[in-house]
């Protein structure tokens, strides 16, 4: 029978005699209590958007971020019910103010990335809502204009996303309603 190196059998039975440290008891908290000395603390959530950093007193680029995260989330609801997504959306929308437009030029205005415009111009077309005609210069590109069935299309999801957009201008009088498209309009240009 082998020995351990450097210990004899009386040390290794009295290490066997003696007695075990007691595991400490669970307090049923959590990490973040434990590490917090004030339990009421480690129970604070953050409140809901309009309050505290997540209202006025918040950063502005937050707050323009939670705005816009909500709109469109409200605006994808209202066109869900039409089978339209928001991105779609704004494809037919952009082709509707600037017929002719290539696809690197939709994804360009609508803020999408080629490869989404790529998808979403194929099931327009698909779909009949948009067509494409060869550029008259240049032959390689194609351009994207309308359809009447996508026009009418637009129509109707411009119905939903008006009654969304007259639900975020609620409490705006009509000079603040142009002061805050001016104010979009220019960060926008301004951070280009």
């Amino acid at each position: 029978m082998a020995r351990k190196v450097g210990t004899s059998r009386t040390e290794n039975s009295r290490a066997a005699k003696k007695p075990r440290a007691k595991k400490p008891k669970k307090s049923g908290k959590s990490p973040a209590a434990k590490a917090s000395p004030n339990p009421v603390a480690a129970m604070i959530r953050p409140p809901p958007p309009g309050e505290g950093k997540r209202g006025e007193k918040g950063h502005l680029a937050y707050l323009l971020r939670q705005a816009q995260a909500a709109a469109r989330l409200t605006i994808e609801r209202a066109l869900a019910e039409l089978s339209v997504t928001s991105p779609q959306f704004v494809v037919l929308t952009m082709l509707k103010a600037y017929p002719g437009l290539s696809g690197a030029d939709v994804a360009r205005v609508a803020l999408l990335t080629p490869q989404t415009v790529g998808i979403i111009i194929r099931n327009l077309e698909r779909d009949g809502a948009i067509r494409k005609t060869p550029h008259p210069v240049h032959g390689r590109v194609l351009q994207w204009t309308l359809t009447r069935r996508g026009a009418t299309l637009l129509e109707k999801c411009r119905r939903h996303v008006n009654a969304v957009e007259r639900r975020m201008a609620v409490g705006l009088s009509a000079k603040a309603h142009v002061t805050v498209r001016r104010w979009l309009a220019r960060v926008a240009a301004d951070f280009q």
